[in-house]
Order: structure tokens, then sequence, then C-alpha cells
């Protein structure tokens, strides 16, 4: 059970590891507070745990089997990660101009708005599905209850996955001085904003 339990924290890890939107989105939104960029973490966890009981429920199997189905998935993803790059790249170039680089109406709406990007951007992700339904059950111990076991790797995953990308935010809050600094901001953010339209551009276009 142990060697089980040690061996999926490590294939959480590699998983979180991996660069991808989710990490994007999460730096991105670190420039801005540690509060958002966490509240992006928790939403984007917020999906993972979504994902992993629609897997264990079996679910996204058919997800998997139906092509429109996954057709429909992947573009809405596509549409979201194009519609962050060009809010990055916008809010990029308000900071060149020197107009307000906040961006919000207000604390309760950025609280939202940052955990809302990070839970639509997860779930608009057809490959998270799949990856869950394909992931988790390799982990469930022999002879345990495959139901409760997959629901509660799902959690543990989310958990372990909210205090490695924590780590990202902490780190980019204790280079906040340097970051902050107009021209790295803004040049972190034009780069951000194009990787994010390069991912949607690719998950648009593929098969």
């Amino acid at each position: 059970m142990l060697s089980t339990l040690l061996a999926f924290l490590g294939a959480c890890t590699l998983i979180a590891a991996s660069p991808g939107p989710s990490t994007v989105l999460i730096i991105k939104q670190s420039l801005r507070s540690r509060r958002s960029g966490f509240l992006t973490v928790l939403g984007n966890e917020t999906g993972v745990f979504v994902w992993g009981l629609v897997a264990a429920f079996g679910l996204t199997a058919l997800l998997a089997a139906s092509e429109v189905a996954y057709d429909v998935t992947r573009i809405v993803g596509a549409v979201v990660l194009v519609g962050f790059g060009i809010q990055t790249l916008r809010h990029a170039r308000r900071t060149k101009d020197g107009e307000e680089t906040d961006g919000w109406d207000g604390p309760e709406r950025s609280a939202w708005a940052s955990y809302r990007g990070g839970l639509l951007l997860n779930l608009a992700n057809p490959k998270a599905a799949i990856f869950a339904m394909s992931f988790l059950p390799q982990f469930v111990p022999e002879g345990a209850p495959h139901l409760p076991a997959m629901v509660g790797l799902a959690a543990l995953w989310a958990v372990y996955e909210v205090g490695y990308y924590g780590l990202y935010v902490w780190f980019v809050g204790r280079l906040k001085n340097v970051l902050s600094r107009t021209g790295v901001r803004r040049r972190l953010e034009q780069v951000s904003g194009g990787v994010l339209l390069l991912l949607g551009a690719r998950m648009a276009l593929e098969s």
C-alpha cells in the first residue's frame, strides 16, 4: 500500500512538473498577486478533482468514445486558451502604455475571476479528462473497492497539486520586487500570452 502511494505521488509530481496551460496561467496570475495565483491553483485543482470523479464513475469513457463530444470540448478549450492569451497580451500593452495595470473591478471580482479562470481552463481541456481515466485506475490497490479508491486518489491528486503549485505562487511572490518592474512584467506577460495563444491554436488544430 505504501509503495503504491509513493509511486502515485511520484507520478503526480511528474505530471505537475510537465509544462502546460495551467502552469502558464498560474504563473501569469501570480504576477498579479499571491492571492490571485493561489486562487487560480484552487480553481485548477477543483477541475482536477471533478475530472477524477468523472473518471471514477466511468463517464470519461463516453467522452473518449464520442468523437463529437471530444471535438466540442477541444474547440471550447482552444477558445478559452486563445481568450486568456489575448487578455494577457492586451494587459501587457496597457502596461507598456502606462495605463492602469490592475485589470479588475474590485477584490471580490478579482478573487472569483482568478478561481474561475483556473477551473474553466482545466474543465475545458479534454486531455485532462482522458488522462484522468487512464491514470487513476493504475494506482487502485488490488482488492480495494474501485469507486471509493478512485475518488480518494482524485482527492489526493488535487490536494497534492495545491501544495506543488503553491510553491510556484510562493516563488513568484519572493521575486516580486524584480518581477514587478514594468519592463520585466510586460515581457513576462507577452511571453505567457503568446504561449497561451500557441497552445490554443495547437489544441484547435489537433485531431
